[in-house]
């Protein structure tokens, strides 16, 4: 059988532990028997992060920008434990923040939603999209152990020299610790812009929330935001289209959202989506059944899985050299969703069709009963069979051929 030709490159960026594993099995039997693979690789495994300075990092940012389609494995962001067992460097950054930064995107996760797997909301009827900024917040913050008595103070001083304003954060009288975090008008609006095409383009209402009545400026320029780019830009796009924007605070958000049915998109600022659509997961089911694409202003798509490394099933297999369960569908729908989107910007419907084939053939294992352990302890009906990650695989891989 002939390969299936690409004309441009998918900006490949390998990560860390269980999910590295999996990474290469989904390349060698779900993609390359298929695909003439095109790619350009950066290594964004913790150590090659460390030997390079994160240099690798920003690198790989930058060529999702030339090439405009990136596939991410999922990465280690360490702590001091992590320092000490792979004797870094330092502390480095989250490579997700590094690279949303990069691209000033928004990101939009999504369950992937079989029959079998009910979710835990029982009102849960459609998939709940979260759309998070992928800019800001606690993730491009700045931090100080405060360890003696001592005065905090938040200052700002225009370019011509003149402080505009100084107020006082907290008269320390002891050991404390103080963060500041930013934002930008500009990625604001972006973030809007991006979460009303989204919502257009999947025919969905979109809900926004933050906590402007306790933040009267950091919260309150978010709303006023999106509803300015709301009002001049998309009100009468989504009067035609027959869909709302919902505006409320996110707690009160946090109550409607589990009395819904969902169908609807829910914009949150960075930190707020970053557990929200944890939250939102875990319920429809597991971290690993769910979609994850950066989409920037300008054109750029990265697609990741939600997860993380699977570091307890990594220690498992390294000490054992024994295949766990370890479930691979968010990383195979990261895989589909780049290859589909590289397929739609150069025209190749060959492409397209095997992104849906692979997603189909994936979706079809589960329904049939075939699925690793994290999916067999949640699925209703008979017949079910739990495997490890190199049966599902082979199965997807059956399936395909």
């Amino acid at each position: 059988m002939e390969k299936i030709k690409m004309t441009n490159p998918i900006v490949e960026m390998d990560g860390d532990e269980m999910t590295r594993v999996l990474w290469q099995m989904i390349k060698d039997e779900l993609i390359c028997p298929y695909v003439e693979l095109n790619t350009e690789y950066y290594d964004l495994g913790l150590q090659n992060r460390d030997a390079t300075g994160d240099r690798v990092t920003h690198e790989a940012g930058e060529a999702i920008k030339k090439w405009h389609v990136g596939v991410k494995c999922a990465t280690i962001t360490p702590n001091a434990q992590r320092v000490e067992e792979y004797g870094l460097h330092e502390m480095w950054k989250s490579p997700n923040g590094t690279i949303r930064s990069i691209l000033d995107g928004t990101v939009f996760r999504a369950p992937i939603m079989v029959s079998r797997i009910k979710p835990v909301v029982k009102t849960w009827k459609k998939p709940i999209t979260i759309a998070r900024h992928a800019y800001g917040d606690i993730y491009r913050n700045v931090e100080y152990r405060v360890e003696r008595p001592g005065k905090a103070e938040l200052v700002f001083t225009a370019d011509s020299g003149e402080e505009l304003f100084r107020e006082t954060v907290h008269d320390f009288a002891g050991p404390g610790v103080i963060q500041g975090v930013h934002n930008r008008d500009a990625s604001i609006v972006s973030f809007a812009r991006a979460c009303f095409e989204y919502a257009l383009s999947v025919g969905q209402d979109l809900w926004f929330s933050t906590k402007d009545t306790i933040s009267k400026q950091y919260d309150q320029t978010f709303k006023i935001l999106f509803q300015k780019v709301f009002d001049e830009e998309y009100a009468a796009r989504f009067e035609e289209a027959g869909l709302k924007y919902f505006y409320t605070l996110i707690d009160d958000a946090v109550a409607r959202v589990i009395r819904s049915e969902g169908g609807f998109v829910w914009a949150c600022k960075n930190y707020d989506g970053d557990v929200m659509s944890d939250m939102v997961s875990t319920a429809f089911g597991s971290l690993a059944m769910m979609t994850s694409v950066l989409v920037s202003p300008d054109g750029n798509f990265e697609y990741e899985a939600a997860h993380g490394t699977v570091t307890r099933h990594w220690y498992r297999y390294r000490e054992s050299g024994r295949m766990t369960s370890t479930n691979p569908v968010a990383t195979i729908f990261a895989w589909s969703g780049a290859l589909r989107k590289r397929g739609e910007l150069d025209g190749s419907g060959e492409l397209c069709a095997f992104a849906d084939r692979l997603e189909s053939a994936t979706l079809s294992a589960i329904e049939d009963g075939i699925m690793t352990g994290d999916l067999a302890a949640l699925a209703e009906g008979g017949g079910i069979r739990s495997v490890d990650s190199a049966e599902f695989i082979a199965e997807i891989a059956s399936r395909l051929g």
